[in-house]
């Protein structure tokens, strides 16, 4: 069946409101020829800078980032689109070392299963417009694609010192999501001017030092190993001890970047979605409430607890060592008891962080607990931490 002929001029602008209907408040097509970036991305993978996020270095992964055509044999266009997640943080955050900070993105609902489903309403409007069947895939942070460079061709914005796609008018606290389609579309013109100039705010303020500037051809740099939000998310073992004080109160992504780029201070509005606004939980939480609450669940109970919430992607371990090492970072001995509660934890990994968080600590309970643990530990980097904690 051939379907209704609708222009392709036309049809770009119908898709763009349908698009603005279901809440997207950026919206653009773009080209889809081959990959210009995959050189840098090689020289990125081959440097080892992604960490262990082994997903990325995969041979045909990294194949069809190249080639949208390794995706969708006959893709002849890219819908690209924005939603926004802006929140402002509450009252004392992230300047009250005793509560902990998560990411915007993360204190809602998880954006993948929103921005899905209206895509794939988008998809099913679209269809209706043409009156046929239209062969499409539908991508939110969920497959080996270059989604940045797709919204830089859809006229979205630009890559900034930050790695960030940067919004003149919206700033970059936005998801993107992708619709490919095998249906030809008239595309937009790519955004091929760098606003960022030589201000350094996103450079200069990154704790860690992971963002590394621009390179030859102008393209941002980091090393993700170094980036909080690699290593309270992605990051699955001990966190470097040089890194651990560098965190702060940061127990799940981080906005730093973000927060201090003028594009973000000017643009950026509180979203009115109501899938993206915050849990009271994970809204600015007690570290010792959060700490204790991880401590009383098991695995499962994790998942139940935190269901359909962008935290399970650390794991109930991986977040609750994260909460450890901002409780270090705290040094209070109100901390002490949750800590020395972790110290018990199933998880070397969250026993471990516990002993270093409480070898910062200046107590008595602190020390004794250290000690009792290191007659009864097993696990040798356990051991370890616990011995640098006690300073032996």
């Amino acid at each position: 069946m051939e379907g209704t002929r609708v222009p392709r001029v036309r049809l770009r602008d119908l898709i763009g409101e349908e698009a603005r209907d279901l809440g997207f408040g950026l919206f653009g097509v773009a080209s889809v020829e081959r990959s210009a970036h995959m050189n840098l991305y090689r020289t990125w993978i081959e440097r080892g800078a992604q960490g262990e996020m082994a997903y990325l270095a995969r041979p045909d992964a990294v194949a069809r980032r190249g080639d949208l055509r390794r995706t969708l044999s006959g893709v002849r266009s890219a819908v690209v689109v924005g939603h926004e997640y802006h929140q402002e943080d509450p009252p004392g955050v992230p300047d009250d070392a005793a509560r902990g900070v998560i990411a915007r993105y993360a204190r809602g609902r998880d954006y993948h299963h929103v921005i899905e489903e209206r895509l794939l309403e988008l998809h099913s409007r679209i269809e209706s417009h043409v009156d046929r069947a239209i062969e499409g895939l539908v991508y939110v942070d969920t497959g080996p694609i270059l989604e940045r460079e797709l919204a830089v061709r859809a006229g979205l914005g630009w890559f900034g010192k930050n790695t960030m796609l940067i919004n003149p008018r919206r700033g970059s606290y936005f998801f993107l999501g992708v619709l490919l389609l095998d249906l030809e579309i008239d595309v937009d013109s790519p955004f091929e001017e760098d606003h960022c100039g030589t201000c350094r705010n996103c450079l200069d303020s990154c704790p860690t030092g992971a963002l590394l500037g621009r390179d030859d051809a102008g393209a941002p740099l980091m090393d993700a190993r170094r980036c909080i939000s690699y290593l309270t998310i992605e990051h699955r073992g001990p966190i470097p001890l040089e890194l651990r004080p560098l965190m702060g109160n940061r127990v799940y992504g981080c906005d730093i970047c973000q927060e201090v780029c003028p594009f973000v201070t000017k643009f950026s509005v509180p979203s009115p979605e109501p899938a993206y606004a915050p849990r009271s939980d994970l809204d600015g939480p007690s570290l010792i409430e959060f700490a204790e609450q991880l401590s009383s669940l098991s695995g499962k109970g994790f998942l139940r607890e935190f269901k359909g919430s962008p935290v399970t992607r650390a794991g109930r371990k991986g977040l609750l060592r994260n909460v450890c090492v901002a409780l270090g970072n705290w040094g209070s001995e109100a901390g002490v008891p949750a800590l020395v509660t972790a110290l018990g934890d199933p998880a070397p990994l969250v026993r471990g962080h516990s002993a270093w968080a409480l070898g910062r600590i200046d107590s008595r309970v602190a020390t004794e607990a250290l000690s009792s643990r290191l007659l009864a530990e097993e696990d040798s980097w356990v051991r370890d931490e616990i011995s640098s904690a006690l300073g032996s």
